[in-house]
């Protein structure tokens, strides 16, 4: 081996590495005198939806330089455990201020009641909603009772009084189960299972102004309480449903004969079935 070129390609390689690393170092001088000195911040390490509780198992931290870092971030993971996002945040985004919130009064049933509509809890049955295996999210119609004649069978009807309406609770159960004032933050919230679905006796559906004031009269004079019908929750459409009455569900042979026994019982009082 020649030990004259060996020294001289070792001396070569030294140069070389040592006109890399001051290289990388004045591009680093750079750097930092243009975006500032290396700071850290808190990202999601996962999507993270709207009014979910937020912990350590959904964040990581990331160095970056300081001018990267978006106004009103946070550098410690423990800055922001235990809060709620107060919007949709993606995965690699910087966690900032504005973005999320502590537990507290709006992060109760309220924050997620849509503007210009109110929640109306009724208690129900499993009858009532459909086994109890409704659940905070789903979509349902109500369907009412209606008597307004007492003593003429063949006046009362069952109406679809309302479609396609959205369940915010089921029981103490809301479609993000967020903790309130004076609830203290579990580490882990854990999403429902089907063995928890029948633990609750009142559901809570989301109604505009109107639709609410209906309800509540139905729930107050009717006497008889409503059914809730499952639908699909990409289900949108609105069906034109006429009310169902005795005769209906006679079929025509069979209603013909019942109207025809109801109006000769009333022969003479004026009164006909229809």
């Amino acid at each position: 081996m020649n030990t004259r070129a060996f020294t001289l390609a070792l001396i070569i390689a030294a140069l070389a590495a040592l006109m890399v690393n001051t290289y990388i170092d004045d591009k680093e001088t750079q750097i930092t005198q243009q975006y500032g000195t290396k700071t850290t911040v808190v990202i999601a390490k996962k999507d993270i939806a709207e009014l979910e509780l937020i912990d350590d198992s959904k964040v990581t931290i990331k160095p970056v330089p300081k001018n990267f870092k978006m106004p009103g971030g946070f550098s410690k993971i423990s800055e922001v455990e235990n809060t709620v996002a107060t919007v949709p945040i993606r995965k690699g985004e910087q966690i900032t201020k504005p973005r999320v919130i502590f537990p507290g009064a709006r992060t109760g049933l309220a924050r997620q009641v849509s503007v210009g509509r109110r929640a109306v809890a009724i208690q129900i049955t499993e009858n009532q909603a459909v086994s109890k295996l409704l659940k905070p999210g789903d979509r349902v119609d109500v369907l009412a009772s209606i008597n307004y004649a007492p003593g003429r069978k063949d006046l009362q009807k069952i109406k679809t009084i309302l479609q396609d309406v959205l369940i915010l609770s089921t029981g103490m159960s809301m479609t993000n189960s967020i903790p309130i004032i004076g609830v203290k933050v579990p580490p882990v919230i854990k999403k429902m299972n089907v063995a928890t679905y029948s633990k609750y006796n009142t559901v809570t559906l989301e109604l505009d102004p109107y639709e609410a004031q209906k309800l509540v009269y139905l729930l107050t004079y009717s006497g008889v309480p409503p059914y809730l019908t499952l639908r699909n929750n990409n289900d949108k459409k609105i069906e034109r449903i006429r009310g169902i009455k005795i005769f209906d569900v006679l079929g025509a042979e069979d209603a013909a004969e019942a109207k025809a026994f109801f109006n000769e019982k009333n022969k003479g009082r004026g009164i006909s079935g229809r």
